[in-house]
């Protein structure tokens, strides 16, 4: 056993516990959950992608991403078009694009409160050594890594594999 990497992967997972928290909180606050915005976010980003590819995008199962896909058509804030074959296409509504946008504005706060003890130079650093230990599958870019950073110059957001 190495107490070195243990402390260090622990310390990893508490920061990602804290913002995912602070996240839930804020957007639970404008009417949606951590999960539920990170697909929109995903849709948002990706209009007319596949459940596979906003799965893979969201870090959720296909299925997962299904059953909360649904839980947001219900509520009026995607749209699914067939597609080639048996793909379905993904868009948002009006009100899924005001949800997304009030969402932003809260994910913004909080990551700028969360990563506000560190300059500019140290955010750079921490995210290049991220996607150091987290690099592109093979023949693709991850999910992360493809989005820019939320106004203030933070990291983006993790992603989630609740269905909220």
């Amino acid at each position: 056993m190495n107490p070195e990497l243990h402390v260090l992967g622990q310390a990893v997972k508490q920061v990602q516990y804290r913002q995912h928290r602070a996240l839930d909180t804020a957007l639970t606050a404008v009417g949606t959950t951590l999960a539920q915005w990170d697909a929109l976010r995903a849709i948002g980003r990706r209009p007319g992608a596949s459940a596979r590819e906003l799965a893979a995008a969201t870090f959720q199962t296909e299925q997962s991403f299904g059953t909360l896909a649904g839980r947001l058509l219900a509520q009026g804030l995607i749209e699914r078009t067939p597609g080639r074959g048996r793909r379905l296409e993904h868009r948002l509504t009006p009100a899924g694009d005001r949800l997304l946008t009030t969402g932003e504005q809260a994910a913004d706060q909080v990551l700028a409160a969360h990563f506000a003890p560190l300059d500019a130079a140290d955010r750079a650093t921490l995210l290049r050594l991220l996607r150091t230990l987290a690099p592109a599958p093979a023949g693709g870019t991850a999910p992360a890594a493809d989005t820019p950073a939320p106004a203030g110059g933070t990291a983006p957001a993790s992603g989630t594999a609740e269905n909220g």
